[in-house]
């Protein structure tokens, strides 16, 4: 295993036009590498931002998905160095889960490390989880596995099967309705770095096949989250599959039922019931 800390964070516009760059002629197995910065600082007006975007409210502690923008530079500079066998353009998030261990100061210096683990077969192609683990004061806060699918890639031979399944429970009482508008890819995309071009625009997301620009799984998430805010555990776990892209603009709901200590939620098309995303908030 080769770790490289870093003193800076990674400028995400120059590595998403590397990975336009370099995305043809990718192959071969995950690199054994990590990436790590060491003592982050959370800026107070980005993370006052996130929490307009997302619907947080304004608290002295971090929102349970805050850290991911934090761990998400590095993701991208994993994955956009020329031995990561998947070009980045068009990988979609397919499933996301996070584990808080305790709630995290907003104030407090973060290390962080990322690595690439389970290159897995899809039925629609080839995904790999991307790992992040971010510590505070010597001891582990904070873990994540993001599951990214490449549609049309192969996973090296004897791969395992791809693992993006979610279940909760039947989940029929609406508890909310969102309008979601059509800049919703762009203002995420603006404070989290993620300037893929299926969030961006119609015509960019065209070119990878979607109808319109799709939301970000992540503000999905985040959403899910903010709206449960005064009801979650300190220490929880959060698993969530990202099903239909939820195309922009958009009018979804939201479905929760209290289990296991949690929640079961769902975010579905208001009009259509389709699934855009299913999870589970469990005690940790």
């Amino acid at each position: 295993m080769t770790r490289t800390v870093l003193d800076t964070p990674p400028a995400m516009p120059a590595l998403f036009a590397r990975a336009a760059l370099t995305a043809r002629g990718r192959g071969g197995a995950l690199p054994d590498t990590r990436l790590a910065r060491l003592g982050v600082e959370v800026d107070p007006a980005h993370l006052a931002a996130y929490a307009r975007v997302c619907r947080f409210p304004l608290a002295d502690t971090l929102p349970v998905t805050y850290p991911h923008l934090v761990a998400f530079p590095l993701q991208v500079a994993l994955m956009t160095d020329r031995g990561f066998p998947l070009a980045l353009p068009g990988l979609v998030h397919v499933r996301n889960r996070v584990e808080q261990l305790r709630p995290i100061g907003a104030g407090e210096a973060l290390d962080v490390e990322v690595w690439a683990d389970r290159f897995a077969a899809h039925v629609r192609g080839a995904t790999v989880d991307l790992c992040a683990s971010v510590s505070a004061a010597g001891a582990e806060v904070w873990r994540s596995r993001s599951t990214y699918l490449a549609r049309g890639a192969t996973a090296p031979e004897g791969a395992p099967d791809a693992d993006v399944q979610v279940s909760v429970g039947a989940l029929d009482r609406v508890a909310a309705q969102w309008r979601v508008p059509a800049d919703a890819g762009r203002r995420y995309a603006a404070v989290s770095g993620d300037v893929n071009p299926i969030h961006l625009s119609g015509v960019t997301a065209k070119a990878f096949g979607f109808k319109r620009a799709i939301a970000h799984g992540m503000w999905v998430k985040a959403r899910t989250l903010a709206a449960l805010t005064g009801r979650l555990p300190d220490a929880l776990a959060v698993d969530v599959a990202f099903r239909k892209p939820l195309l922009l603009p958009g009018t979804v709901t939201l479905s929760t039922e209290q289990a296991d200590g949690g929640w079961d939620v769902a975010v579905r098309n208001a009009k259509a019931g389709t699934e855009h995303l299913l999870g589970t908030i469990r005690p940790s």
